[in-house]
């Protein structure tokens, strides 16, 4: 306690925000990691109630107040020092506090797009536009092979048709799905 005493009542202030803080961020963080502050399953703060439009993000969280505290309370030790001015220093914390949120909410938003399901689906290939890859011969004579650009991936199908054959390199649509890997397409 002699360590608090020589202090001046902000930076005292502080240092009572940021050690408690920092406890229960360090115990959060080993919860989240074993998995045990989630109840369903879930990652906390995810329950579908956004309080920014359609972000998978709640503003107002223990979590958000945990990260707010460690921005706020850690910032004020560090340049109580160096910044004479109480009010500066104050608006300074306030403003890296502000900023864990906002880094936070980026994180997540970040996280969230690696969990979305961009497996191939031969049924999005539909009315598509392709390229012909191996020439496709007329009248459903012989299987060549088409490029297809599907969820920000290219994809490689085998195609016949049954007007025209199609040259490597022209254009053709996918007018229908006539199994797994097999496409019946036109020429543009």
């Amino acid at each position: 306690m002699d360590f608090f005493d020589q202090m001046d009542v902000l930076e005292r202030t502080f240092w009572f925000i940021a050690l408690p803080s920092s406890l229960f961020f360090i115990i959060q963080t080993i919860m989240t990691f074993l998995g045990s502050d989630a109840s369903d399953g879930n990652v906390p703060d995810f329950d579908g109630d956004f309080d920014i439009g359609h972000a998978p993000f709640q503003l107002f969280s223990l979590r958000n107040l945990t990260h707010f505290l460690l921005g706020f309370s850690w910032t004020g030790i560090s340049f109580y020092h160096y910044i004479s001015s109480s009010v500066v220093l104050i608006l300074l914390s306030l403003i890296v506090g502000l900023s864990f949120i906002a880094l936070f909410f980026f994180l997540l938003k970040a996280i969230m797009k690696l969990g979305e399901d961009n497996t191939f689906q031969i049924n999005q290939c539909l009315q598509k536009t392709a390229t012909v890859y191996i020439k496709i011969p007329e009248k459903k004579s012989g299987v060549g092979k088409i490029q297809v650009s599907v969820n920000h991936t290219i994809q490689e199908l085998s195609a016949i048709t049954n007007g025209d054959g199609a040259e490597s390199g022209s254009l053709v649509r996918i007018i229908e799905i006539l199994d797994n890997q097999l496409v019946l397409v036109e020429k543009i």
